[in-house]
């Protein structure tokens, strides 16, 4: 990443790591984490209001040093407005079910706490037409359709992609940053707005 990135967006669809790797990446060029669930979800599971939502988004996001995680699109224009960067988690469908699988396997039997006291529960999960699975099989075509489009248009063009397709490159990224390794990247085409490979 040159020039450094400082204002990082990590998207990806529900249940690729968005968080465990926006948190490594973070933490390895000590920026801010921000997590989007966290500021979007209030106890018992009710969205906050959406003002309120969109204030907390935008000052969390108003610092020069962050790494943010989240796919709203109801604060993309906050988020991707102030990101230089934005890395996407576009790995394939069996890798994202498998790990979401056992994600909320792990949440379900461990009552894990996410945010404000909020627990993901069996019934939910896998008895719900809430449930994440369910949500994931129908956004997973809808990003790898919607998000080149959103990169191409004008209010995102400055932004840098670094598009990882699996969870090795993603490690290889933060082992990179981390200074544990070396990382080569593709240069742009001339004349077009560059996008990172690992």
């Amino acid at each position: 990443m040159t020039p450094p990135a400082r204002r990082i967006a990590v998207v990806g669809v529900t249940g690729c790591g968005k968080t465990t790797f926006a948190a490594a990446l973070a933490a390895a060029l000590d920026l801010t984490h921000v997590e989007l669930d966290a500021l979007h979800w209030e106890p018992h599971w009710v969205p906050a209001d959406l003002t309120v939502f969109r204030d907390r988004v935008a000052h969390a996001v108003s610092g020069d040093r962050w790494v943010a995680d989240g796919n709203d699109g109801k604060v993309r224009n906050l988020v991707w407005g102030r990101a230089d960067t934005v890395v996407w988690l576009d790995y394939s469908f069996p890798v994202v079910f498998a790990r979401l699988v056992c994600r909320t396997l792990v949440r379900v039997q461990t009552g894990e706490e996410l945010w404000n006291g909020n627990r993901e529960r069996w019934r939910d999960q896998f008895l719900s037409r809430d449930s994440l699975f369910l949500w994931a099989i129908k956004s997973y075509p809808k990003h790898r359709r919607t998000y080149p489009a959103l990169l191409a248009s004008p209010p995102y063009r400055h932004l840098r992609l670094v598009r990882l397709r699996s969870p090795r490159q993603a490690h290889r990224v933060l082992d990179a940053v981390a200074g544990r390794a070396s990382a080569s990247a593709r240069p742009g085409v001339a004349g077009e707005r560059r996008q990172v490979e690992p």
